[in-house]
């Protein structure tokens, strides 16, 4: 493929660099967008949750079933979805997935009972997980080909989207129905996917041979393969857990456990995801000075700490500055486990690490009320900090895994 050589060349500094470090940098910036455009249209659905419900009618109970339609559907596609990278390219899985995305996230605003809304979202949840394997595993090659560990940079634009889409949505929500809110978020994903699309369509992805997994080598490095993925598929179990508990379990942490005033306990998510999101900004940074694992152990370590204050800290500022060190500590845990598991087995690595992170995810919430109910909500809460250090410990386990050139 012309690309290879190009990237080949522009690595060893001979001509054609010019074009490749371009080539490299178009891929960079449609990659970028389309992480961005990931976090936008899910914070974007996440925001009409309250109106979707009303105007479907459904209980409490009705939506939570409802809503698992989105794990479910995203739990299946992932395990698919890295198949299809194989098979047809992580590019133009992307896009594909990109499209789909953007018009199942107007269905929820179409339907009129929570059977209805169930289904759609198995759609929307299908391609909100096939996306996410697809772009990830795109920028596992692209890390590779760029020599430069900028996995976390992406993530952070799927942060920053999140938190635009989040804002905007707050902003619409008394002037605009659902259905017209979520179909201008459907035109503008395909906009934007119209965008960047053409960018990952005309080039395949810049893989050097030197840096392909060795994942389907048979016997005993295979079996090595997929149990080094498995590890890191839990460390970003373990960092997703946080952010599942986090998410769903801080505002009522501060509001019930330290009678914080209504505004100052929503803002606990807030400073979390903040702090996140700055961490994944200087996230490269910090890879090149410190290396992969450094930036494990360290990220697990900080957010144990950070979290061990967020749970058991008397006071509410005590508490809030726990949760941003917290967000601080995770910020690049995730992003470096999928590179890592992708390094070592491409597509399927990308798949395995992302389902099991996702599945922390969902994991959280549900632990945390049940250990609340059983002890409290602050001892409820140390179990993130447990886990985190449990990410730490495997991640300088791990150190030599892969033979990754970060470590």
């Amino acid at each position: 493929m012309p690309l290879l050589n190009k990237v080949r060349t522009a690595v060893s500094g001979g001509p054609g660099g010019d074009t490749a470090t371009r080539s490299l940098s178009r891929l960079r910036s449609a990659l970028t967008l389309f992480f961005a455009l990931d976090g936008f249209l899910f914070a974007g659905w996440v925001v009409r949750i309250p109106a979707v419900k009303q105007q479907t009618g459904a209980s409490a109970g009705d939506l939570g079933l409802a809503l698992l339609g989105v794990s479910a559907g995203a739990v299946i596609t992932m395990t698919l979805t890295g198949r299809l990278c194989r098979r047809y390219g992580s590019h133009a899985v992307t896009v594909a997935t990109g499209v789909l995305l953007s018009l199942s996230v107007v269905l929820p605003a179409l339907t009129r009972s929570p059977l209805a809304l169930g289904l759609v979202l198995l759609v929307f949840g299908a391609a909100y997980g096939g996306i996410n394997v697809a772009m990830n595993s795109a920028a596992v090659d692209l890390v590779a080909a760029l020599r430069r560990p900028v996995m976390p940079s992406f993530h952070a634009a799927f942060s920053l989207g999140g938190m635009l889409g989040a804002g905007l949505g707050g902003l619409l929500a008394g002037s605009l129905s659902p259905t017209a809110h979520l179909l201008g978020l459907a035109v503008v994903g395909l906009a934007l996917t119209a965008v960047a699309g053409p960018v990952l369509l005309r080039h395949p992805s810049p893989v050097l041979p030197e840096t392909l997994p060795a994942a389907t080598a048979p016997g005993t490095r295979a079996v090595g393969s997929r149990r080094t993925v498995l590890v890191f598929g839990v460390i970003a179990l373990c960092t997703a857990y946080g952010e599942g508990a986090l998410a769903d379990w801080g505002a009522l942490h501060l509001a019930q456990d330290l009678h914080a005033h209504p505004g100052v306990a929503a803002a606990g998510y807030s400073v979390f995801a903040l702090a996140m999101t700055a961490g994944r900004l200087s996230g490269t940074t910090l890879l090149e000075r410190l290396g992969q694992t450094r930036t494990l152990v360290a990220g697990g370590s900080l957010a144990a700490l950070g979290m061990l204050l967020g749970s058991l800290a008397p006071s509410v500022w005590a508490t809030l500055l726990g949760f941003a060190v917290t967000g601080l500590g995770l910020a690049n845990i995730f992003p470096v486990a999928v590179a890592r598991a992708g390094a070592v087995a491409g597509p399927g690595g990308v798949a395995t690490a992302s389902t099991l992170g996702y599945g922390g995810m969902l994991l959280g919430p549900p632990s945390i009320g049940f250990l609340a109910d059983w002890l409290s909500l602050p001892v409820a809460l140390t179990t993130v900090a447990v886990l985190a250090a449990g990410a730490a410990a495997m991640g300088y386990g791990a150190r030599n895994a892969g033979a990754s050139r970060e470590s």
